[in-house]
């Protein structure tokens, strides 16, 4: 595909976009209630009528919003981030590591990689963990789907207090110097210069990378999406309000620690667990409590625990667990009190 086009194409597709999302609605109940003839009210309808609307506009919103992260990742290297933490030895590199995460290239897969580099570069322990937890936890998948269900200002209350776990979780690790439980390997290990030199590219050969993040992310989230809505569907038709009130409302003392603990071994990514805290919500979980379980099951994924085993001592694992869950509850307790 000639530059041009790269470019061109993309904006012709926009306006097809936008009416489609802007009237997934009245589509939704035409297909529910005049084509299928369903009786509105009825536990099924309305579970099917949840699940018809959800993950369509789930899909427009990734694939849009992914499509343009992909670009802009091309600027943000997982080289080029080392790079910048490099040298970095207070505070600000915490605050800088944790930002950095957000748009940087990363997976349970990609962590121990991140970490050599990062260990070799001299970044501080405290630092890098700042990045392991926001780059996780913070993706872009987790503020589309946010900012799809909740809308902008719960997304910002997420990404704003995922910042804060990230940065002074990593900053309290850095503090205890807890080199010594990191293992001993890990610092004999020269994963030395990439020797790739980074192409500068031009905003036309940018594009490509746009479709390659939609096919590669999309092409694997989708399933989760679907499974998580799913369940969302099934909640949102038949639990009974009364009952989540009663376990994840604001009167429960229990339920934060209680959705952190559940949490904490409970794999699910962004795309399965948003749906379900969007229903939680809806049926009376407090908003506190549903970011605490959320937060809990992304930034404390159990393959990235079995993974970071590789190259860290079981009692720095478990004090990253115990800092991070401690942050996250915490932060459960205080939008409960002011909201």
């Amino acid at each position: 595909m000639k530059p041009n086009r790269k470019i061109v194409f993309p904006l012709l597709l926009l306006p097809v976009w936008y009416l489609v999302y802007q009237n997934l609605q009245p589509m939704t109940d035409w297909l529910v209630d005049s084509q299928l003839g369903l009786t509105k009210g009825l536990h099924l309808t309305e579970t099917l009528r949840f699940f018809v609307f959800e993950f369509p506009k789930v899909m427009l919103l990734l694939t849009l919003i992914i499509f343009f992260v992909g670009i802009i990742r091309t600027y943000f290297t997982p080289e080029r981030t080392r790079k910048a933490l490099e040298g970095k030895k207070t505070f600000t590199a915490n605050v800088m590591a944790a930002t950095l995460g957000i748009v940087t290239p990363f997976c349970s897969c990609s962590a121990i990689p991140l970490f050599l580099g990062f260990v070799e570069s001299g970044v501080p322990l405290g630092v890098t963990f700042s990045f392991l937890i926001a780059a996780p936890m913070i993706n872009e998948v987790a503020i589309i789907l946010l900012y799809g269900m909740f809308g902008w200002k719960v997304t910002v209350i997420y990404i704003g207090t995922g910042l804060v776990i990230a940065i002074l979780a990593g900053w309290v690790i850095g503090l205890l110097k807890l080199e010594k439980w990191v293992e001993p390997w890990v610092y004999q290990t020269h994963i030395g210069e990439s020797g790739f030199e980074e192409e500068k590219l031009s905003f036309a050969n940018r594009i490509n990378p746009g479709y390659d993040a939609v096919k590669e992310i999309v092409g694997k989230v989708w399933i989760y999406v679907a499974l998580g809505i799913l369940v969302g569907a099934w909640a949102h038709g038949y639990v009974p309000a009364e009952f989540m009130a009663a376990l994840m409302g604001k009167s429960a003392w229990y339920s934060i620690p209680l959705s952190v603990l559940i949490g904490i071994p409970l794999y699910s990514n962004a795309a399965g667990i948003v749906p379900i805290v969007s229903v939680l919500i809806e049926k009376g979980a407090s908003l506190g409590t549903a970011l605490a379980f959320m937060m809990s099951v992304i930034g404390l994924s159990l393959p990235e625990m079995v993974i970071l085993r590789k190259v860290l001592k079981l009692p720095l694992i478990f004090t990253f667990i115990g800092i991070v869950g401690i942050g996250i509850m915490i932060v459960g307790y205080l939008f409960n009190y002011i909201l």
